[in-house]
């Protein structure tokens, strides 16, 4: 079975956000698979999905961190700046992890390990609401 659904996720500051639940509020039907998968897509260029840390939320501050680091606002070397300091190094951090994850699904539920979480990577200081695209595919439960 297939079933495809956009998620709408609320505008949030620049920042790694812990929305696992988000996801999961947004996807009821997820509960009817047995065994399966979620491929989530994020439509987005200047934001991420990545699966990490649920538990300690100094992760996602290291994260922040780090990537402002290495991908600095403002650079002089970015020639496209007309959208702000902010916006070239989201589209390089935004592929550094990418749009999309697909996760797998065991009897209604999504089989992440223990300490793991999806965050949502927003890398613009005003990003705005974001959309994603589930879709899951698998065999469904019986009764």
């Amino acid at each position: 079975m297939w079933q495809q659904t956009e998620i709408r996720l609320q505008a949030r500051p620049r920042g790694f956000h812990l929305i696992t639940r988000d996801i999961l509020a947004q996807l009821p039907m997820l509960a009817g698979f047995e065994v399966g998968l979620l491929h989530l897509f994020l439509q987005h260029t200047s934001a991420s999905l990545s699966v990490n840390e649920n538990a300690d939320p100094s992760v996602r501050g290291d994260f922040e961190r780090w990537f402002n680091q290495a991908v600095p606002d403002g650079a002089r070397y970015f020639d496209h700046v007309d959208e702000g300091r902010d916006d070239m190094p989201a589209h390089i951090k935004s592929s550094l992890l990418g749009c999309e994850l697909t996760l797998p699904i065991h009897r209604g539920q999504l089989r992440l390990g223990s300490w793991q979480g999806i965050y949502l990577c927003e890398h613009r200081n005003h990003g705005g609401p974001r959309r994603i695209i589930a879709t899951l595919n698998g065999q469904t439960r019986p009764g």
